[in-house]
């Protein structure tokens, strides 16, 4: 009687608090998040991927790992957006030994709930530069390191276009400063002056919360913090927390991928010259499909990437310039201004300033060379193949010579290459004789006898083109 009392007693534990074990497990979980390289768009939709399953799981923190050297504006500011709106803390932390969480990188760091660095970690330089678009459109500027010039030391410009991006970025870091209770003085300097710290300094300074060695000596230092998460204070307990690292999905990996300018630059002039190879040979249907699969891509890109239009109104003259070169033969001066404006459209079309998001100048001058060649032969042979006589059908019947099968007066029956025509004739004609095709009406040839007076004018005017 006791034993089944215990069997129950077991049975009642494991059907009852078994899910209140797995609920209190997975309560204690991390995800852990990289940001490694140039921020962008594919960085943007990782990051913001990571933190839908951390709150899906009921995640306690979310650790976000960073070494970068900056990045784009509008992928940053979408970031910072989703770590104010979580509603599980986020940790940044710039590691490892040897990381960095330049430009972009600081403002991440800066808006996260708690800031930790590794030791010999930096961070800073965090200096808008303007790019191409339209001045102060959003998404259209990167952050790096300019103020080389020692006479602007305190970051202000001359130009109110640069000083009224810089006085932006100024007012959202100092603004994110204050949120997280951070040195907003610091932050400042490293908008204007592009100033940076290493981790010791960032500590004595108030601009990060703790160093820590590695994640799991992370998530000893923040436990029993407490942190605000909308408005509420949450006490975290971190100690024996389970970390789950979170690797990119390949629909990540695929956009990281289109979205390397210099493989959108690649996709845009490949799409561009097979649908041109399709137009000039109509019918072919694979380059035209490959074309406008490679031209889409391309401008999904270029929908997310900042580039400058100026640069691509360039590099489309230039493509014009060569392609006109083949129909309008200008002794070199169409293909040559051509190759020029395309070197120089592609040089302006992504020079963010951001390592990482620009286009490899070899590249560039490789692509060059072969847009060069690529119009002047195979468009090129193209168009002359379009140009020369036809070998076949109809057409080529007219100027054959064959012979006559029967004699005839006026209608009557040849042979030309072989087959059987019926055939008419202003003059006798006899079996035998050469006769050459000079119209076809329908099925019916009209026909004249080849003479040797057409052989020696047809040898004579040989000799002379000769």
């Amino acid at each position: 009687m006791h034993n089944s009392k215990l069997n129950y007693s077991i049975i009642f534990l494991f059907v009852f608090w078994w899910p209140l074990l797995l609920f209190a497990q997975s309560s204690q979980q991390a995800i852990w998040l990289n940001i490694d390289g140039a921020i962008g768009p594919a960085t943007q939709d990782y990051l913001q991927r990571g933190f839908d399953k951390a709150i899906e799981q009921n995640s306690q923190i979310i650790i976000l790992q960073m070494d970068t050297p900056g990045g784009l504006d509008v992928s940053m500011r979408a970031i910072i957006r989703d770590i104010i709106a979580s509603p599980v803390p986020v940790v940044g932390f710039v590691s490892p030994s040897g990381a960095r969480a330049a430009s972009a990188g600081t403002y991440i760091l800066y808006a996260s709930h708690i800031a930790a660095m590794a030791p010999a970690t930096n961070l800073g330089a965090a200096t808008p530069v303007q790019i191409g678009g339209l001045p102060g459109s959003p998404g259209k500027d990167t952050f790096d390191k300019f103020q080389e010039d020692e006479g602007a030391a305190d970051g202000a410009s001359q130009d109110p276009m640069s000083n009224k991006i810089v006085n932006d970025a100024v007012a959202y870091i100092r603004g994110l400063a204050q949120m997280r209770g951070r040195n907003a003085e610091w932050a400042e300097k490293a908008v204007r002056e592009a100033a940076s710290l290493t981790a010791e300094e960032a500590l004595e300074s108030d601009v990060i919360d703790l160093i820590a060695t590695s994640i799991p000596d992370l998530l000893s230092k923040i436990d029993g913090r407490i942190v605000n998460i909308s408005g509420q204070a949450l006490t975290l307990s971190t100690k024996q927390m389970v970390v789950e690292h979170f690797e990119p999905d390949w629909r990540t990996r695929l956009l990281a991928i289109i979205t390397d300018p210099n493989i959108a630059y690649i996709l845009m002039l490949f799409g561009i010259y097979a649908l041109i190879f399709e137009f000039s040979n109509p019918g072919m249907i694979f380059p035209g499909v490959v074309g406008a699969v490679c031209l889409v891509l391309a401008l999904f890109a270029f929908q997310v990437l900042p580039i400058n239009y100026a640069g691509l109104a360039l590099l489309m003259v230039g493509i014009a310039f060569m392609l006109a070169e083949v129909f309008v033969p200008s002794f070199g001066a169409l293909g040559i201004g051509g190759m020029i404006a395309f070197v120089i459209g592609s040089v302006m079309l992504l020079d963010t300033g951001v390592p990482g998001y620009g286009i490899s100048i070899p590249l560039i001058v490789t692509v060059a060379l072969l847009s060069a060649a690529f119009f002047m032969a195979v468009v090129g042979m193209a168009i002359k193949a379009r140009q020369r006589p036809v070998v076949s059908g109809m057409e080529q019947v007219e100027q054959s010579t064959g012979e006559v099968l029967y004699d005839f007066d006026r209608q009557g029956w040849v042979r030309i290459h072989g087959e059987r025509w019926e055939a008419t004739t202003r003059v006798p004609l006899k079996r035998g004789e050469k006769i050459r095709v000079t119209a076809v009406n329908g099925l019916v040839l009209q026909v004249e006898p080849y003479s040797n007076t057409a052989d020696s004018q047809d040898t004579a005017s040989q000799i002379k083109e000769g």
